[in-house]
């Protein structure tokens, strides 16, 4: 089945995700950082957006953080970090700047775990970067205001239209899934004790729950 087949979204959850979307960004106006920590996922624009901003010299020392994904292990069969810091490092990335953590399944142990990694070598950094992707950077923000809230933040994710993105990655509903599963977690996780809390505007909030009615429930927590 080609990206023209699989059933795509109407124009009403086309908005509500977009909508969600644009939510998920931080808005970050980036800034040189004492490093930067790259969130594992499926996607490669993270390690490559990580290269071309450590090529303009935003930050001196870039940590990977993931094990293998766990709903596609085969994608990068000896992790995330592994994969990631291989695509850098071809893009121009110099190995010795970069430390991989391999063994985080989730984002708070993406923070946690990586911190560990850049204390062992010597690394105590006051501001850092977080390079997820687009619709992760919210929830990558609050996990990490709340287990490490002496640090500052900026937000930083590949700058792509929202209309692009779902070309690239081939699969709307998968796309408006992995959205709403997202904005879940932003709203659930602070009652769990495993973020801060963010203020979730009303109409985001509507397009999340139009979304949920309209069956785009596969991320969701049990």
């Amino acid at each position: 089945m080609t990206y023209d087949d699989k059933p795509g979204l109407t124009d009403h959850q086309r908005e509500a995700a977009q909508l969600i979307w644009d939510y998920h960004q931080m808005h970050h106006q980036l800034r040189p950082c004492d490093a930067a920590i790259a969130l594992g996922s499926h996607d490669l624009g993270v390690p490559a957006y990580s290269a071309e901003l450590f090529r303009a010299g935003l930050f001196p020392i870039l940590v990977f953080s993931g094990g293998p994904n766990p709903t596609a292990p085969e994608r990068f069969p000896r992790g995330e970090a592994v994969h990631f810091r291989e695509h850098a490092v071809d893009l121009g990335v110099s190995a010795d700047t970069i430390l991989i953590e391999p063994n985080a399944t989730n984002t708070g142990q993406n923070i946690t775990l990586s911190r560990q990694v850049m204390a062992e070598a010597g690394i105590r950094p006051s501001t850092l970067m977080l390079i997820a992707m687009p619709y992760m950077e919210r929830r990558a923000y609050a996990t990490t205001r709340k287990v490490w809230p002496e640090i500052e933040i900026v937000c930083a994710s590949q700058p792509i239209d929202f209309d692009d993105y779902l070309k690239g990655m081939g699969d709307e509903r998968k796309v408006a899934e992995m959205l709403v599963g997202d904005l879940q977690r932003v709203i659930e996780y602070p009652k769990l004790g495993f973020a801060v809390e963010q203020e979730v505007p009303g109409d985001v909030h509507d397009a999340y729950q139009a979304l949920v009615r309209d069956g785009f429930t596969s991320r969701l927590l049990n």
